[in-house]
């Protein structure tokens, strides 16, 4: 995979990612597998993209295993999640990221991981997909906008790798970005769409 920081212009350039985890505590738990892929210009650019296990502190339970497919045995020789967020920064630059439920979870992973990396931090912008899944579909309540009701409303075919494995998500989570996004007619900053502040590690 691509370990290049992209030379487009931050504010047009996008990493979609997406964290599976031994829990839901970012205090507690850890990530245990992360994928991503640059978005640019209103194009998923499947040639740069950005896949890792990661060693958590403690063993993968039985239940996060039958849920994401992800055991002990496939983070055995993995680096540590410290690590392999070190190098997802040094991959995803100065572009804002994009997960989905990303402002309740995976931006505090990042965060509290961030932490314990032992070294200086760097705030990144980041976008909710939520959000953009709002402003299309609205936000009266009891409209879901999970990841599988996005790809029904929108579409999308299936995809050929398995739900709940990041690399799966992503697939799903950047064909209904970028088709939200052109629904929406949303220039390529993505003007508008709300933004928050997360940290990656200063590398």
């Amino acid at each position: 995979m691509s370990q290049s920081v992209s030379n487009h212009p931050s504010e047009h350039s996008f990493v979609i990612y997406d964290l599976e985890t031994t829990g839901l505590d970012p205090l507690g738990d850890d990530l245990i597998q992360i994928a991503a892929v640059r978005f640019c210009a209103g194009e998923i650019r499947a040639d740069d993209a950005f896949f890792r296990f990661a060693k958590p502190r403690r063993s993968i339970s039985s239940f996060i295993e039958s849920y994401t497919g992800i055991g002990n045995r496939h983070v055995a020789a993995a680096s540590c999640p410290e690590d392999v967020l070190c190098e997802f920064s040094t991959w995803a630059g100065t572009s804002t990221l994009i997960a989905h439920n990303g402002l309740r979870f995976d931006s505090k992973f990042l965060q509290a991981t961030s932490l314990r990396c032992g070294r200086e931090t760097r705030e990144i912008s980041c976008i909710d997909s939520i959000h953009i899944s709002k402003m299309l579909f609205g936000s009266t309540r009891g409209t879901g906008h999970s990841l599988d009701h996005l790809k029904s409303r929108l579409g999308l075919a299936e995809s050929s790798l398995r739900r709940h494995d990041a690399r799966g998500d992503v697939d799903i989570l950047g064909r209904a970005v970028a088709a939200m996004v052109q629904r929406l007619g949303l220039d390529h900053a993505l003007t508008g769409v709300r933004r928050h502040e997360s940290r990656l590690p200063l590398v």
